[in-house]
């Protein structure tokens, strides 16, 4: 007999000679241990269904993932767009959540995983203390007598839902005693609306959800008839006309400034608008202009101005931009070139081309594997945002000598190339009108080469853009032409808030309070967004 054998046998023995000779003892024994194993073998039976439902639903987030990659290395007809692109990771990110929901109600305490740290929660918000005392005596020996050694201490988030008031003003008058002539009251406080409802907080409120974070009116609607607050979307509207009519002078004054800047970046998007005599939408254009001097070095603040317009014509930007005569950074549209015309009144605009358009052309071709030219252009323009990162912020002159050390020689291969690969390739192909989107355009696309004021693309104006177009998307159409018009003067302020850091809604009831009270039209400046304080 082996060693082993020898020992297990000892333990058997050892384990018997424990056993109690009683039987009853015995049989209680082994009641309880039938019971013990029936609890193991149910919790065992619900670990694997957790564990199964855990897998169908990663195989679901997988599911996911997969649709994912195809939005960004399939096909066109896969492609998603950014919002979805959002939207699948928040789904993930969702489904994870359950899981681990799951998981935890069947894992004992013990072996759960310790929580992952966290940031701390902001300092400014105000902390509400609940103090949990544990019972006053001890539960040892039942003496209340205690000394402190110690606390634990966590922080949760809380949210007190927004609330409607009624703000009661009362004005007493009062009669003089002594002439019995006069009557004195104090004169009634200044509304934005007057004789209406709506407080300026109301005004900002609704505007703010409606233009800035894209919650049409008829679904804010909906969201204050669950306080029993009855605001129809038609009442509402009237109040956003107003507000508009108010922010007007503003929003022109945000125009003046980025009209006044050395560079624009200039774009334009629809927005479809309802047309009453037709009784459906047309399209309409929103035209956005956006002036950030930071990438170059100075120190003034970001703007940006939408301008609503029934025509994408050249008359458009030749209107808005009059007097004009800097640097303009757009796409390739035709209506820009109208501005670079040499007899233009007020001198000619500078344009210059966006590569991230042109890149755009050739990664379509990358991703569907069709084009090793359309591969390689991908790669070799990423050399260039690598300049362009390591120079952001900078003055133009170092901006310019560090284009000229590296980003030019790399430009003049891009070129050489696309004008050596279109001699060999159809010329309806693909490829061969992206090629000649850029070899049309080479000025434009080799001007940031010769000045250190402008970027390499225009993505300063559409991540401005974007904004507008979920905005757009959840609100199906502006109302009329005079909602259009509203729609650009407030999301002009509200945008620019955003970019200056600063809050939307803070920023807008205050003004709105300052307009009603007479706030004068020569100190418009101190208005802006940029120079909003808390009060």
């Amino acid at each position: 007999m082996t060693k082993a054998n020898r020992d297990r046998l000892a333990d058997m023995s050892d384990a018997a000679a424990a056993l109690p000779d009683d039987v009853e003892t015995l049989k209680a024994m082994v009641v309880a241990a039938r019971a013990e194993t029936a609890a193991l073998n149910a919790e065992a039976a619900q670990l694997r269904a957790a564990r199964a439902d855990a897998e169908a639903r990663i195989e679901r987030l997988f599911a996911l993932l997969k649709a994912l990659q195809r939005a960004q290395f399939g096909r066109r007809s896969e492609t998603l767009d950014p919002d979805q692109h959002e939207f699948t990771f928040e789904e993930i990110q969702t489904g994870l959540g359950a899981v681990e929901a799951k998981l935890d109600t069947v894992t004992k305490p013990a072996l759960r995983r310790a929580p992952r740290p966290r940031k701390k929660l902001p300092a400014h918000l105000e902390r509400v203390e609940v103090v949990i005392e544990p019972e006053a005596t001890c539960g040892t020996c039942g003496s209340a007598e205690r000394v402190k050694i110690g606390e634990d201490i966590s922080e949760r988030l809380d949210v007190i839902p927004a609330q409607f008031r009624v703000i009661v003003t009362r004005r007493p008058r009062y009669a003089c005693t002594a002439c019995r002539e006069e009557v004195a009251q104090a004169a009634a406080p200044a509304h934005l609306i007057e004789g209406g409802i709506p407080t300026e907080a109301v005004l900002a409120h609704i505007a703010v959800a409606k233009y800035a974070d894209g919650v049409p009116l008829y679904r804010q609607e909906a969201i204050y008839a669950r306080d029993r607050v009855e605001l129809s979307r038609n009442v509402m509207a009237g109040w956003m006309g107003r507000v508009g009519f108010h922010l007007e002078p503003l929003a022109d004054r945000v125009f003046d400034h980025i009209r006044a800047g050395e560079r624009i970046f200039a774009d334009e998007t629809t927005l479809p608008t309802l047309d009453p005599g037709a009784g459906k939408a047309k399209i309409a254009w929103l035209w956005t202009y956006a002036r950030d001097d930071r990438p170059f070095g100075e120190v003034g603040p970001p703007m940006v101005a939408y301008r609503f317009e029934d025509s994408r014509g050249g008359e458009c930007p030749a209107q808005h931009l009059a007097g004009f005569s800097g640097l303009l950074q757009s796409d390739g549209y035709a209506a820009y070139k109208r501005l670079a015309d040499p007899h233009r009144a007020g001198g000619p605009v500078t344009l210059s081309a966006c590569w991230a358009h042109l890149r755009r052309y050739h990664y379509e071709l990358h991703i569907a594997g069709v084009s090793n030219t359309a591969t390689w252009t991908v790669e070799r323009m990423a050399a260039l945002w690598r300049v362009e990162d390591e120079v952001r912020g900078q003055t133009p002159e170092i901006r310019l000598a560090a284009r000229r050390a590296t980003s030019a020689a790399i430009v003049a291969e891009l070129f050489e190339r696309w004008e050596e690969e279109l001699k060999h390739i159809p010329r309806k192909s693909k490829l061969a009108e992206a090629i000649r989107y850029g070899i049309r355009r080479r000025a434009d696309f080799e001007r940031f080469l010769h000045d250190g004021r402008l970027d390499i693309d225009s993505n300063t104006v559409e991540r401005n853009i974007r904004p507008q177009t979920i905005v757009r998307k959840n609100s199906l159409f502006a109302g009329s032409d005079g909602g259009g018009r509203s729609w650009s003067t407030i999301a002009t302020l509200l945008t620019t808030a955003k970019l200056n850091g600063v809050d939307p809604e803070a920023w807008l009831k205050l003004t709105l309070e300052r307009i009603a009270n007479g706030w004068p039209n020569r100190d418009l400046d101190a208005l802006l967004p940029w120079n909003h304080h808390e009060p």
